[in-house]
């Protein structure tokens, strides 16, 4: 389920990315490009490195610290882009979170998370989603790339319809708004852009038996070239919930995925998906969440 039976996928890659890239909206982009503007240091000074012009930044792990930073500002709904260059292998036991929070004790999040894995393994990429504080809503997929040797894009499509997890522009998950069937959805507070890297051994790889070699330090991962498109948060939800040419995410087009991002998304399903709350009837003592019983776009 790893890297085999693709190669025929990837015969119209180029042709079916420009598709999904005719997509993006003239809307003006809140941000500036420069990490030193659009966010804080909020762990560890010393494990953050800013390139002089501010569009490049870098996460160091040691047996000392890890490091994060967030966004200034807070949003409710909008895209957001980043492209990141993971450590390299050997990266067990590190965890490599990029992700959108609320920070209430109710909070709302929007997960990516990177896991390591030993020589010779790919990458287990992980999502997940709180809303009104609660998550169990994990799935993994493995990367079909070597995500150390360059920058690859990671997005996050979030509106009042449906929210999109995207890996070089395909859509790796989708989670719809379902609020009216009694599905929790991220939808009334704000949230920030954080990222981070940090000591995860007790869980991240192989359950937490592959723990990190500390003779590879220190491990360093690497940020660069964001776009955040969104709503700044001003207090007044109804002005980030409207759909117009400023709030584009929320037009109809984007309330679901098109004929081309569906193909994407099954073939990532069918090929790289290794685990799926959706699927494990133990865990919830075969009653599975409801929003496990809906379409998934």
């Amino acid at each position: 389920m790893t890297f085999i039976k693709r190669s025929n996928s990837f015969v119209l890659l180029g042709f079916l990315i420009s598709s999904l890239l005719l997509r993006v909206s003239e809307a003006s982009v809140v941000s500036s490009g420069d990490f030193n503007i659009d966010f804080l240091v909020t762990w560890s000074p010393t494990h953050v490195n800013t390139y002089s012009d501010g569009r490049s930044r870098t996460l160091k792990l040691d047996q000392e610290s890890g490091a994060s930073f967030s966004s200034i500002q807070t949003f409710l709904f909008g895209k957001i882009d980043m492209k990141i260059k993971l450590i390299p292998e050997p990266s067990q036991g590190t965890v490599v979170a990029y992700y959108m929070s609320s920070d209430q004790t109710n909070r709302d999040e929007i997960d990516f998370e990177f896991l390591g894995n030993v020589n010779g393994q790919p990458y287990s990429l992980q999502t997940n989603i709180y809303a009104d504080g609660v998550d169990n809503r994990e799935e993994r997929i493995h990367l079909w790339f070597d995500p150390t040797k360059d920058f690859h894009t990671y997005s996050i499509l979030w509106n009042v319809h449906q929210i999109v997890f995207m890996v070089d522009q395909i859509p790796i998950r989708v989670y719809r708004n379902n609020s009216e069937k009694g599905v929790a959805y991220p939808r009334l507070q704000p949230m920030s852009i954080k990222v981070s890297l940090w000591n995860g051994d007790s869980w991240a790889t192989s359950g937490g038996h592959a723990k990190v070699d500390w003779s590879k330090a220190p491990f360093v991962a690497s940020f660069g070239d964001y776009k955040i498109d969104a709503c700044i948060w001003k207090g007044n939800p109804t002005l980030c919930k409207e759909e117009s040419n400023e709030n584009w995410w929320n037009k109809n087009e984007f309330s679901s995925l098109t004929r081309v991002q569906k193909r994407w998304f099954k073939w990532v399903r069918n090929y790289h998906l290794i685990y799926d709350y959706c699927q494990d009837y133990a865990r919830f003592h075969n009653k599975l969440p409801k929003e496990c019983s809906l379409p998934k776009y």
